[in-house]
């Protein structure tokens, strides 16, 4: 297949993804998985927390970033705009339409009902990406513990102090990466 194809194929896929998806990029996770690593077989399930971590990691929404992050493995630049583009533009019509159109339907109860639906939707498929990450994530005490840290500061933490959570993420990554140094070095002992 040649670039210009593949490209058309990895902007379709993420419209696809950016159409269908709502309540950001962690309940997209699952449909990303599900296109890119089982349908189209382009990077593998372990390349997925790669992509989590990395697009958690970088400045801006983690859907853009992980469509960037998958269209340049796949297809180089011509591939990271591809998907970019096909994520993005859903959203940009969807905000469109719902600008013009939710002041006058946001008080109708067959709308309350179907915004209640949508978030029920979305904190299944951001379970569903949980367990899917847990599951591939290395079981050592050094993930449980990051993973406790992360929890503990941006859930109890953020609640009662304001702190920014790009913090929480640096501190976890500088404390995983330390680990990993001292995890390297007793090896070689």
């Amino acid at each position: 297949m040649n670039k210009l194809k593949k490209a058309l194929k990895l902007f379709i896929t993420f419209f696809k993804i950016g159409a269908f998806t709502f309540g950001g990029g962690y309940a997209m996770i699952p449909l990303v998985q599900h296109e890119v690593c089982d349908k189209n077989k382009w990077i593998s399930e372990e390349d997925i927390l790669d992509i989590v971590a990395i697009a958690e990691s970088t400045p801006g929404p983690i859907a853009i970033n992980s469509a960037t992050f998958v269209g340049y493995k796949v297809c180089g630049v011509l591939g990271s705009t591809a998907a970019t583009l096909g994520v993005v533009i859903p959203s940009f019509l969807i905000m469109l339409c719902i600008f013009f159109l939710l002041d006058k339907f946001e008080e109708k109860p067959p709308v309350q009902y179907a915004f209640l639906g949508i978030r029920a939707c979305v904190l299944a498929l951001v379970i569903k990406a949980l367990i899917s990450m847990y599951k591939k994530c290395s079981k050592t005490w050094v993930s449980y513990t990051v993973i406790a840290f992360s929890v503990i500061t941006s859930v109890v933490v953020t609640k009662f102090i304001p702190i920014n959570t790009f913090y929480i993420i640096i501190a976890s990554a500088v404390f995983g990466l330390i680990s990993y140094s001292i995890l390297r070095r007793r090896a070689k002992k």
